[in-house]
């Protein structure tokens, strides 16, 4: 449950125009589409996947870290991963054990033939997007697991786009078609006080001294 009596407290501090500003973000939010990123070398390229599920409205990104360790670039991200929530796993078996057991169907990207092309793809239940990367791809255990496979069409001679182009695509295209859609795809109230909490303690300088205040007198 929500501590509503923090919340109230600690909105006093923040300007209403960030609180309407929180509101109108979390309104977009969903959970129906989430992404993860299975151990990319390039920290940046895994900061800029972060950054466009925060631009497109995706709240949850899970980083399957076993070979590389924690890479994410602050500065790629632009403070993206304030807004995102951002799960950490040490393989990918972990992670769509995780995934299956909330209800989500894994969806490996994939330039290989007997992938489904973009435009063709129907989102008719909650989908976790797999990214790998542009030399290697995702790994044969996502490849073989996956409930489907889903590939960007392209016409060039190039086979496949960096993981960050790709992302971007697929999650403007999804999340768009998604929102039009008659899916319920919004946060549920409850997981928007939980972020509007938390987004509220991330916007506040000198908030473990606040928070330290408002327990001793509450």
């Amino acid at each position: 449950m929500i501590d509503m009596k923090l919340l109230a407290y600690l909105e006093e501090i923040i300007s209403e125009k960030r609180k309407e500003r929180f509101t109108e973000i979390l309104n977009e939010r969903t959970d129906y589409i989430t992404v993860a990123v299975e151990d990319v070398f390039q920290m940046h390229n895994t900061s800029a996947v972060v950054r466009s599920c925060e631009s497109f409205g995706v709240q949850t990104a899970h980083l399957i870290e076993g070979k590389y360790g924690q890479r994410l670039d602050e500065e790629i991200a632009m403070g993206a991963q304030k807004w995102v929530d951002i799960k950490r796993y040490k393989d990918s078996k972990a992670v769509i054990d995780s995934l299956r057991g909330q209800g989500y169907k894994i969806v490996a990207t994939s330039p290989h033939a007997d992938s489904s092309l973009l435009q063709n793809f129907e989102i008719n239940s909650k989908t976790a997007l797999f990214f790998g990367t542009e030399n290697k791809g995702l790994s044969d255990y996502v490849l073989e697991n996956a409930d489907s496979h889903l590939k960007i069409p392209m016409v060039g001679f190039t086979e496949s786009l960096n993981i960050s182009v790709s992302a971007a695509i697929i999650l403007q295209h999804l999340t768009t078609k998604l929102k039009a859609s008659d899916i319920d795809w919004r946060l549920t109230e409850e997981e928007k006080l939980e972020r509007r909490l938390d987004w509220t303690k991330k916007s506040i300088k000198s908030i473990d001294d606040i928070l330290e205040r408002y327990y001793t007198y509450n």
